[in-house]
């Protein structure tokens, strides 16, 4: 029987799930500047499951990659969740300056 399928469906599930929190803990504690981090690990990481040959390492390797790459659009949507409110702001950041309105 292969089981390299259900094997990559479980890491995708599993890795995606760890994520999540991430992306919340990541703007909350550092903004959305963080997003290079993110650039530069998943670069690496799909980089590095082009060159090993090892299967369930390089589709574990993959997987995260992909991943880091994602969490960039996470961050800034999460950022957008935090001006609607459905997310708690870090009390120590500025709050974000609306452009003055005209009188009419």
């Amino acid at each position: 029987m292969y089981l390299h399928g259900l094997f990559a469906g479980a890491t995708a599930l599993i890795i995606i799930g760890l994520f999540h929190p991430v992306v919340i803990k990541g703007e909350y504690h550092f903004g959305k500047g963080i997003w290079p981090f993110f650039l530069i690990s998943g670069l690496g990481l799909i980089a590095a499951a082009c060159i090993i040959a090892q299967v369930y390492l390089s589709v574990f390797l993959g997987i995260t990659g992909f991943t880091c790459i994602w969490t960039i659009k996470e961050l800034f949507e999460q950022e957008k969740r935090v001006e609607r409110g459905w997310f708690p702001r870090k009390s120590s950041r500025q709050e974000p300056r609306l452009p003055a309105r005209k009188a009419a």
